[in-house]
């Protein structure tokens, strides 16, 4: 890890091991590296905890490989690569240890199961249409070191089957509600959860949901307390901040 990097680093020169010429060179290119058409945040595991995630849309495959070379330089494992198209992903399982999921098209280079939270994070969604979105969540979520739980198909038109997981709604840290169309689910959970419940619209709908913006309204305007809402389709977005609250509230009581 970049933080154990410069600990080394001047524990050498405190010990007599490296001058101080020699550690500047080393610890001046931390910040990033510039690749021409990338420059890479070597130091975002040190200020927010996670190192830095690649987004693959729009993104050519060799692109993101000379990235992920920079990346594994400092962070060896657990490299999280969002958007990610098969095509670019087969490329990249040539040369990198990649698990690729092609639903949500979240890829992962040298993947390592670790948990640093004790909670856990549910992410249900309303239909399986929604899966896609809900997977992006809980494989970030996942990567950044927590437990998850998926609740999937559980949408307020049989509200039964929600009610058949009222126990883990209960016991979770945090819950990731994904749903498209009216977007009810969140309010519907979080009427039923003491804990934070972060709602993320889906594009999924019929003509009048204007791909998602149906969902994200009535997200928006939830009756239920402690609801809060990331952009349509931002799984990884709901994923990342689950876990900066799981990361804080340790267990749930």
């Amino acid at each position: 890890m970049e933080s154990q990097h410069m600990l080394s680093v001047l524990q050498q020169v405190q010990d007599g091991a490296l001058d101080i010429h020699t550690a500047y060179e080393q610890l001046k290119i931390s910040p990033f590296e510039d690749l021409g058409y990338a420059k890479i945040d070597h130091h975002r595991a040190i200020r927010q905890g996670a190192p830095e995630v690649i987004y693959g849309a729009g993104k050519t495959a060799g692109q993101i490989e000379g990235i992920l070379h920079s990346l594994l330089s400092h962070c060896p494992e657990n490299i999280l690569i969002t958007r990610l198209s098969e095509e670019s992903a087969a490329y990249l399982a040539e040369r990198f240890s990649l698990t690729y999921d092609k639903h949500s098209h979240v890829g992962i280079v040298n993947r390592k199961e670790f948990y640093s939270a004790s909670g856990t994070i549910v992410v249900a969604t309303g239909g399986t249409s929604d899966i896609p979105v809900a997977e992006e969540a809980a494989l970030t979520a996942e990567v950044l070191g927590n437990r998850t739980e998926r609740l999937y198909d559980v949408g307020v038109a049989g509200i039964h089957r929600l009610l058949t997981h009222v126990d883990s709604i209960s016991k979770a840290t945090v819950i990731v509600a994904v749903a498209g169309m009216e977007g009810a689910l969140a309010s519907v959970i979080g009427g039923l959860s003491d804990c934070p419940v972060i709602a993320v619209p889906t594009s999924v709908g019929y003509g009048a949901n204007f791909h998602g913006l149906s969902a994200l309204l009535s997200m928006l305007n939830s009756c239920a307390s402690g609801v809060s809402v990331v952009n349509i389709d931002n799984g990884f977005g709901a994923g990342y901040l689950a876990s900066m609250i799981n990361h804080i509230g340790g267990n749930h009581t």
